[in-house]
């Protein structure tokens, strides 16, 4: 089965990313928040190295989350989510910074299924088309960035309003749009 496009683009926007910090990220290091990110095993609250790291195995999140929403979920949003594990991941776009949602670990993941959940509801009672978000505008953390499930473009977007902006008739072309900004370290 050959990678999606959107697979496909967030391996090259994690390579460029590497390409222009080969030294990685430091963050603390949280043995009750484990992640396959962390480079190496440090003790609780040193500072250990962390990388994007792709996700080894399949699960069963969107399943479960398209039987809760009884709506079948785009690939894109699957694709994009299911890629790799990272904290949020900074990014330049042509209207400037935002970042690229990411789910750290499994129980990150659980909680991006319930805030996508509770986004659908949203969306169902104010009778909008259903989108799902997958980054975040910076500084101004007024918008988000979305996909339209039915359709699969990328839209800006404010919480309780209709869709602004479309930004790219895909994800993946989204996706090759954008620039990587360094990681900054986590003290």
């Amino acid at each position: 089965m050959s990678e999606s496009s959107v697979s496909y683009a967030m391996d090259q926007f994690i390579n460029k990313l590497i390409t222009i910090q080969p030294t990685p990220p430091k963050m603390r290091f949280d043995e009750d928040w484990p992640s396959l990110c962390y480079l190496n095993k440090g003790s609780d609250g040193s500072l250990v190295d962390w990388r994007p790291t792709r996700q080894l195995k399949a699960n069963d999140m969107f399943t479960r989350l398209s039987a809760a929403l009884e709506e079948e979920i785009h690939q894109d949003i699957i694709d994009y989510y299911s890629r790799y594990w990272s904290d949020p991941i900074p990014a330049k776009s042509a209207d400037g910074d935002l970042s690229l949602l990411q789910s750290w670990n499994e129980e990150d993941l659980e909680r991006l299924r319930g805030n996508l959940i509770g986004h659908a509801l949203s969306k169902r009672q104010q009778k909008r088309p259903l989108t799902f978000f997958i980054a975040c505008p910076e500084p101004d953390n007024d918008y988000f960035i979305s996909v339209d499930n039915y359709s699969g473009e990328v839209w800006l977007e404010k919480p309780g309003k209709p869709p602004i902006r479309k930004l790219e008739d895909t994800l993946a072309a989204f996706i090759n749009g954008l620039s990587p900004r360094p990681i900054t370290d986590m003290e």
